[in-house]
């Protein structure tokens, strides 16, 4: 049982920046997230895409900006479990709650904040025979640990940034390293664009376009792909397939937990705290809808912000607080570490 003062479903730069917020109160945070590394969308689909609406920054990166709020909320000594999705709730006579994940890890928080952004992703899968029965047999959706396909063949499918950076990162873990899509054109960054384009040239990295998967060959493990190209069929041998075609957002299990929802989002009471209709339960971010609502990450570290001091209450009943300016109260970390901006010198002058 991991018990916590705030349980946070969701690793996006939502439920990442609610962890400062919360450390600001004294209070513990744990997040937990279906997908294998913090960020949410921002890793998953895009982090070399640069966002331009965050306030202080006139452009960043979107993996920057998740790294960044990693780096923030570091001294708060945030505890994570990724891979792992929300399944079931339990509220208990105290009025806290049980979460039990779909690998059955057991979380205890009085305070749930559901920060999933659209919801729990889950790959978009190739429409091929039979690639469930490959799946962990050489088909995979995530890379989770790169050294896994140390000097093997892999083949990649996809034409966006995911596909485009991993084939650039694999070219020099993999023995061979095959992309696949169906179009010429690759809707990605510039610079992975033309990497991509250099390893080619070098020999690094195949590239097969426009050309499809549609078959999958093997006893016990992916053995080879059938590729359609140019009309014709043939086979390429390989050790790995790994189709990079986006998520798909679900509210999954947690849409079963008795919240009101409304077109696929969690209603909550924007003119307070961002709670649901059950007390304790909150949702921040674009998992949430109310009226006038916009689907913005500095929205949702607004929500986010709010929902902390409504947490601090529900934690600390009848005790106050007392809003400081971290430009005046600085910042302890629950690792030991402080922040603060540096003391007036008093001195005469003469």
């Amino acid at each position: 049982m991991i018990k916590t003062d705030i349980l946070i479903i969701g690793a996006g730069p939502t439920g990442l920046f609610a962890v400062f917020e919360a450390g600001l109160l004294k209070l513990k945070c744990h997040i937990l997230d279906a997908l294998p590394q913090a960020g949410g969308q921002l890793s998953e689909l895009y982090p070399k895409k640069p966002i331009y609406d965050i306030p202080g920054f006139p452009e960043v990166l979107a993996g920057d900006l998740i790294d960044n709020l990693q780096e923030q909320i570091k001294q708060f000594e945030p505890g994570y479990t990724l891979g792992e999705r929300a399944e079931t709730i339990e509220k208990q006579e105290d009025g806290s709650f049980i979460v039990t994940s779909n690998k059955g890890t057991r979380f205890h928080a009085p305070v749930i904040a559901i920060a999933g952004g659209l919801g729990s992703f889950e790959p978009r899968k190739p429409l091929i025979e039979d690639i469930e029965f490959y799946e962990n047999k050489g088909v995979k959706y995530f890379i989770k640990n790169p050294e896994k396909f140390r000097d093997k063949r892999v083949v990649i499918a996809g034409g966006g940034d995911s596909a485009l950076d991993w084939s650039i990162f694999l070219s020099n873990v993999a023995s061979e390293v095959t992309l696949i899509h169906r179009r010429n054109e690759f809707r990605g960054a510039l610079d992975s664009v033309e990497k991509v384009q250099e390893l080619k040239t070098a020999g690094k990295i195949k590239l097969i376009t426009p050309a499809e998967v549609i078959g999958i060959n093997g006893a016990e493990h992916i053995e080879s792909l059938v590729i359609e190209e140019n009309g014709a069929n043939r086979t390429i041998e390989t050790d790995y397939f790994i189709p990079l075609f986006g998520l798909t957002p679900k509210l999954g299990p947690i849409g079963d937990w008795g919240l009101e929802i409304e077109k696929n989002a969690i209603k909550v009471n924007n003119a307070l705290d961002y709670q649901t209709n059950i007390p304790g339960i909150f949702a921040i971010g674009d998992v949430n809808t109310y009226p006038g609502k916009l689907k913005l990450i500095l929205c949702g570290f607004h929500e986010a912000t709010l929902m902390c001091q409504a947490a601090y209450q529900i934690i600390n009943p009848g005790k106050k607080y007392v809003l400081k300016y971290t430009t005046v109260s600085g910042v302890d970390g629950f690792d030991g570490t402080r922040k603060e901006a540096p003391k007036a010198v008093v001195k005469a002058i003469v």
